[in-house]
């Protein structure tokens, strides 16, 4: 689908639930989010749905009240695998009627699909769409945009920033997004339970491949020593990559059965392409998977495959 496709597409619809990726992020609330506001002004009954509670932190993103209904179209946003979806929106798995994503590991499980995996958020594709629906952004379209964007590019340093990204936070900006308190929310504010668990995480590192490699691991008797909850783990994943002289930062959080697995990479190494032999994806420098088993033996999994890719790529 392009982007005027799928504006005439949804224009044709009266009654559209929009999906949200379980664990959510900026991106997938503010894409979702702003596309809400965008159908609301057009008249249009609409709803945005997650298995899992929104964080705090996004609270100025929600509206007042979303009443529910039978819907007529089910869009899923930044949402690459249905099974990203969640227990609670399991059920819409395969009804989706349109997806609009910007990971290259899409699986392309929906109906149509809007697809553009050189745009760092998904939100970059989603202020087009708004505007290809002819509705002028207002400040909340404009902060759920400029969220999006923020968070799914470590406040614009990730390797994804292109002039487009910049020129579109700017944009977002001019109509009114407050970067400065979206920035200081999103990077500058942490609980007491978060700093704790950097520390506990700190203690968990260790290295392979001389300093090359470096993982940490989040477990449950972590987040039960700390306090901390799953929304206050956000950028945890950034830790080990920042460590001087390390190409490859893997965190493993701990699940019920094994250990979800977050790849960070520099250039040269793709993450994706690493995660893609036990099953997962994502882009080149920010990637996922998830292994069964003890952390010891998950660990050992990850980093081998992070030691076969470093020499592959002669570093």
């Amino acid at each position: 689908m392009t982007v005027q496709q799928t504006c005439e597409y949804l224009q044709g619809q009266d009654r559209i639930l929009i999906l949200c990726h379980q664990s959510p992020d900026g991106d997938t609330l503010g894409s979702g989010f702003g596309l809400y506001y965008a159908l609301r002004a057009m008249g249009k009954q609409t709803q945005v749905a997650c298995s899992d509670p929104i964080p705090p932190q996004f609270g100025y993103l929600l509206p007042e009240t979303m009443p529910s209904f039978d819907p007529q179209c089910v869009v899923a946003v930044d949402v690459a695998d249905p099974q990203l979806l969640g227990k609670a929106l399991s059920c819409w798995a395969d009804r989706v009627d349109l997806c609009i994503d910007h990971h290259p590991s899409n699986r392309g499980y929906a109906a149509r699909t809007l697809l553009r995996d050189t745009a760092a958020a998904t939100a970059e594709i989603m202020i087009e769409i708004i505007r290809g629906l002819g509705v002028q952004p207002d400040v909340k379209i404009a902060e759920c945009i400029y969220t999006g964007l923020c968070t799914d590019t470590g406040c614009f340093q990730y390797s994804n920033v292109t002039s487009d990204t910049l020129r579109t936070a700017a944009d977002m900006m001019d109509l009114g997004a407050n970067a400065y308190r979206i920035n200081r929310q999103m990077f500058s504010t942490k609980s007491k339970a978060r700093i704790a668990m950097e520390r506990e995480v700190l203690d968990s590192l260790v290295y392979a491949l001389d300093g090359k490699i470096a993982a940490i691991a989040v477990t449950s008797e972590m987040l039960a020593r700390t306090g901390a909850r799953e929304s206050e783990l956000d950028g945890l994943s950034s830790i080990p990559r920042e460590i001087e002289g390390v190409k490859i930062g893997i965190t493993l959080r701990e699940r019920p059965d094994g250990f979800k697995i977050s790849l960070r990479t520099v250039e040269r190494i793709d993450a994706s392409v690493i995660c893609a032999r036990f099953g997962g994806g994502g882009h080149a420098r920010a990637a996922g998977c998830f292994l069964e088993g003890t952390l010891e033996s998950c660990r050992g999994k990850i980093i081998q495959a992070a030691i076969d890719a470093c020499k592959e790529a002669g570093i």
